[in-house]
């Protein structure tokens, strides 16, 4: 397995593909599943690939994401596997790998999901059937070296929520000689950015609020634009107090259009909800670490600012039970880092931890029917 669980990695790592446009990314997989002979569907209006072994009624499902980002990296925009998902790709298929050629009392259910980095990938999922008699649900995530070092493995990350907001400023330029006949969009954007920094939550709750995107202006330097584009991260540890946070930026917003004088419209997109750890998952996904590594290695779950959205499974089935497994592999600069590195070598035994994580789940679901 150690084989084909690196040379995956670096066929997806060599072929990117951004979200919603994983063509190559779900053809592969699809022909790897068709040469096991392993039962799977691919979909006319979506990419990602739903492949299923063993039987019964009830199933354990394992998700993972496929799409890479659209960043920046050695001056040239292009599609980037900077937040792992082309290991997340290798592991699972190393466990599914793995576990097919075995007798299994449960279905186990692999799910390949596009688009994770839009924060909407697994909704497409979801309304393709992925969580149809599904009790249980897997993850498994790469984490970055001040979280977890080579040799260590959580059993549950605990992400926080997330929303990102999109803004427009409407006003009228202005020659530069005559400010006083606009209004200048790169002042209210400056206002924007000192009014996040007076929003505040208790120092308890973790929490932060950004620009995280700016366009205004012309070729013309002599032109003050009256209208610019902004955009907003927003993130807390529980998804009560993000919505706390985005009340907060709406009323500031509100204010700031008026003390400018401009018209400012907003949408906010891509929420993504915080984690909702399943009691039974991280349990098993436990025992599975101490008894592979050994109890030094189990680490019981990491807190992260950072969000997916794994955790849209659990807002739309509250009754599955579901955890995301953190591995440890000396992970640098971080995540989304266009140079983003790791050792490689970690990907099989992580993708045999997977396996017998599902087998623990598959046949202690099947001894307590």
């Amino acid at each position: 397995m150690t084989t084909n669980v690196l040379n995956w990695f670096e066929h997806f790592h060599a072929h990117p593909e951004v979200s919603w446009k994983e063509i190559e990314t779900t053809k592969t997989i699809a022909d790897i599943l068709t040469s096991w002979q392993v039962r799977h569907e691919t979909f006319a209006d979506v990419t990602g690939v739903i492949a299923e072994i063993g039987e019964g009624d009830d199933v354990i499902a394992v998700r993972a994401d496929i799409d890479a980002l659209w960043q920046q990296v050695d001056g040239a925009f292009q599609a980037n596997h900077s937040c792992g998902h082309d290991a997340n790709i290798s592991m699972v298929l190393g466990a599914l790998d793995e576990l097919r050629h075995e007798q299994l009392p449960k279905r186990v259910r692999f799910i390949f999901q596009p688009a994770e980095e839009q924060g909407n990938g697994s909704l497409a999922m979801i309304r393709h059937g992925a969580l149809q008699d599904v009790s249980q649900l897997y993850g498994i995530h790469l984490r970055p070296l001040e979280e977890l070092k080579r040799g260590q493995y959580a059993a549950a990350i605990q992400h926080g929520a997330a929303f990102f907001l999109k803004g427009s400023i409407s006003g009228d330029d202005a020659h530069g000689a005559r400010p006083h006949q606009g209004q200048n969009a790169l002042d209210v954007i400056f206002t924007i950015q000192q009014s996040l920094k007076s929003i505040y939550l208790s120092p308890f709750e973790p929490h932060s609020i950004k620009l995280t995107g700016v366009q205004a202006g012309s070729d013309n330097l002599n032109i003050i634009p009256g209208n610019a584009t902004f955009s907003i991260d927003v993130r807390a540890q529980q998804n009560k107090k993000l919505l706390e946070l985005r009340d907060r930026v709406e009323t500031m917003l509100h204010q700031i259009a008026i003390l400018h004088g401009v018209t400012i419209d907003w949408e906010w997109q891509d929420f993504t909800p915080g984690a909702l750890i399943g009691e039974r998952s991280s349990r098993y996904a436990a025992e599975a670490i101490s008894e592979r590594f050994g109890d030094d290695a189990l680490i019981d779950r990491i807190i992260t600012s950072g969000s997916d959205d794994f955790h849209f499974y659990t807002v739309e089935k509250p009754s599955l039970d579901a955890t995301m497994i953190g591995i440890g592999a000396n992970l640098t600069p971080g995540l989304h880092h266009p140079q983003m590195t790791f050792d490689r070598k970690v990907l099989p035994e992580a993708a045999g931890l997977l396996a017998d994580t599902l087998r623990r789940a598959v046949h202690a679901i099947e001894t307590t029917k």
